[in-house]
């Protein structure tokens, strides 16, 4: 096969492919070899969540996360049109969270977008299925771009990356960070970026947040990147600043609610034909996997909108883009709209006490995070049994002492304070995938709250906005 589109034509049901027989990419780069560049836990996930919470954490991100680089006389024009966002306000100091949908509205993915000039383009930085959608319009497009892409390191051929790229977050990052940046930590806006000096070396700084917190986000040569390392955990050492592992780095969307890659809405309509037909076989997109209760031969069942993944704010109608007709009529309503389902804890231990009770045997819930699907798809239903929504990424925080998920819901039943219920556990006691046991699907009742759903989170979103 050639392309995603002959795979697709080979497969009778191909929700049903991607939900029982794909390897997700994602999985597939957490290889013991990625295990090597980043540890699991560097002490154990329950500390390091309530690190970023009570003193400080660094994030190591310089290797699971793709990048892309795009330069020359179009490169503005191209990014521009693949998108909502607007490039009005595009400048060398700030950041932006790019976005971009099919024409029919359906969200491709995400990515954060640095700017450097006329000279050097724009940096782009994971999220691959809108960075291969750039890549595939850039190359078919007739646009006069050079692109470069740089996948995760576990598919580099050296090991080695461009860049660096670190998160210091918590409470105590801005004491840290006013040490060790020479002449002290600069006051940077909320997405805005500038430059400082770590141990001798040169520094971009993102001023940023996952975890509810002011953080930074800090990145540089590769070959900087232990010398700046260690400059940040010498420095941080007396404020208490753990190194966050891999499974707690993968819990904080559960504070911030972001949601993280929902699936491409690119696999219907003649009109992303040929990208289908640009896309391998073995590419990102042919091997989603699905996972979930919630099973749909439609597979557009699973897209997502601007307003389901709380981007309606990055949404500005002052130029052409591609989707711009079906955002504008999808945000007149009724739509969705990104929500935190606070799981009941009584429900949350009867699925766990049903590993050491006789009777049925439920889906284990994995701690941190409880996904099994890349992404996984959760049915949410009212109380009389309607489907409302779609739960998209679920687990455990310390900090708040509770098992949560994120969703996109009818706006009708998004208020604070309303019950549904989610169902969890797949179809049919389990698909074909080898990490999902046998098991019953059983309900769970949750309760519709704000996004993000960490008080601490919700303070910062409030002081930015």
């Amino acid at each position: 096969m050639k392309s995603l589109q002959e795979l697709m034509d080979s497969k009778s049901n191909f929700v049903d492919y991607l939900y029982n027989d794909t390897i997700s990419q994602y999985h597939k780069s957490r290889t013991g070899y990625f295990a090597s560049l980043i540890a699991p836990e560097y002490t154990n996930w329950r500390e390091e969540q309530r690190a970023w919470r009570e003193s400080a954490v660094l994030f190591n991100q310089s290797h699971h996360m793709p990048e892309l680089f795009v330069k020359g006389p179009d490169a503005k024009r191209l990014l521009e049109y693949l998108s909502p966002c607007s490039f009005a306000n595009l400048a060398t100091n700030r950041g932006k969270q790019y976005i971009a949908y099919t024409e029919r509205g359906h969200h491709v993915g995400d990515c954060i977008l640095h700017y450097y000039g006329e000279k050097d383009g724009f940096e782009l930085i994971s999220g691959m299925p809108v960075l291969n959608w750039i890549r595939y319009h850039g190359e078919t497009g007739g646009y006069d771009v050079d692109i470069t892409f740089e996948p995760t390191t576990p598919y580099t051929p050296d090991g080695k990356r461009s860049k660096y790229r670190f998160e210091v977050e918590g409470p105590s990052a801005r004491k840290i960070l006013d040490e060790v940046c020479e002449g002290g930590f600069p006051e940077i806006k909320f997405f805005h970026t500038e430059y400082v000096k770590i141990a001798g070396c040169r520094v971009h700084v993102l001023r940023h947040g996952m975890a509810g917190h002011a953080g930074a986000e800090i990145s540089g040569p590769f070959d900087e990147m232990d010398t700046v390392r260690d400059a940040i955990l010498s420095a941080g050492e007396k404020y208490g600043i753990r190194q966050a592992g891999t499974r707690t780095y993968y819990s904080t969307p559960l504070e911030n609610a972001w949601i993280p890659y929902p699936l491409p809405g690119i696999y219907t309509g003649e009109e992303n034909r040929a990208y289908r037909e640009w896309l391998a076989p073995d590419s990102w997109e042919a091997n989603m996997q699905l996972g979930g209760s919630l099973y749909s031969d439609n597979i557009e069942d699973y897209y997502w909108t601007p307003s389901a993944l709380g981007y309606e704010k990055l949404v500005k109608f002052d130029h052409d883009f591609i989707g711009r007709e079906a955002i504008e009529a999808g945000l007149k309503g009724p739509k969705r709209v990104k929500r935190v389902l606070e799981w009941n804890l009584e429900d949350v231990k009867r699925v766990m006490n049903s590993a050491f009770e006789d009777g049925p045997l439920y889906k284990s819930i994995e701690m941190p995070t409880a996904y099994w699907g890349w992404p996984q798809a959760d049915e949410v239903l009212s109380k009389d049994g309607t489907r409302v929504g779609m739960s998209q990424y679920c687990g455990y925080n310390i900090n708040e002492r509770a098992m949560v998920s994120l969703c996109g819901i009818d706006e009708a039943y998004a208020a604070p304070g309303t019950e549904v219920v989610l169902t969890w556990g797949e179809v049919n006691g389990g698909s074909r995938k080898p990490h999902v046991e046998r098991h019953e699907q059983t309900q769970i009742r949750c309760r519709v709250c704000d996004a993000p759903y960490s008080k601490t989170a919700q303070e910062k979103l409030r002081a930015v906005i």
